[in-house]
């Protein structure tokens, strides 16, 4: 059932919302700063609702999977990535033992351009794929990435929760 899914932009008003979605879906801890730059980003950070709850921010609770929010979330902000006409690349970190989120997003045109060894600090394995994609280049504009400086939108926030994490919600 796909109808009953909806994004909200993060705000200071559902922030420790994201923040408890956060603690049982991934298995380590942002910081403080990791939840400024979500404000800070505006409409690239999304609050995922199913039938009306919150189940995750990009992220989704292991119980929600297969519904369609990840995609839908994701389609989101690569479209807004490549609307906003001022990003090259989008590119986030994925556990490598993470193969369901690599397929995830090689299915929406990611590519694996290195691997970051011991990137996490209390999980394993601890090294990290870096994913990335490129945006089309508008009509007009010069597609050689040498000639003008690459922008790119880190999309570590907005990694979704493919993971094989297992925690339940308290």
């Amino acid at each position: 059932m796909k109808g009953g899914i909806e994004l909200g932009d993060v705000t200071p008003h559902n922030i420790k919302r994201l923040k408890r979605l956060n603690q049982v879906i991934f298995p380590v801890s942002y910081n403080g700063k990791f939840y400024k730059d979500a404000l800070e980003v505006g409409k690239l950070a999304k609050l995922a609702y199913f039938n009306d709850t919150a189940v995750g921010a990009v992220c989704c609770r292991v119980d929600q999977k297969r519904l369609g929010i990840g995609t839908k979330v994701l389609n989101d902000v690569l479209n807004i990535g490549e609307e906003d006409g001022t990003f090259d690349t989008i590119y986030l970190h994925v556990q490598i033992s993470n193969q369901s989120a690599i397929d995830f997003y090689r299915k929406s045109g990611f590519e694996i351009i290195e691997t970051k060894k011991n990137y996490y600090k209390r999980i394993e394995p601890a090294d990290a794929h870096v994913l990335q994609k490129n945006f089309k280049v508008p009509s007009g504009q010069n597609a050689d990435a040498q000639d003008r400086q690459l922008n790119k939108l880190q999309m570590d926030f907005l990694v979704l929760a493919c993971s094989q994490i297992k925690r339940e919600a308290h």
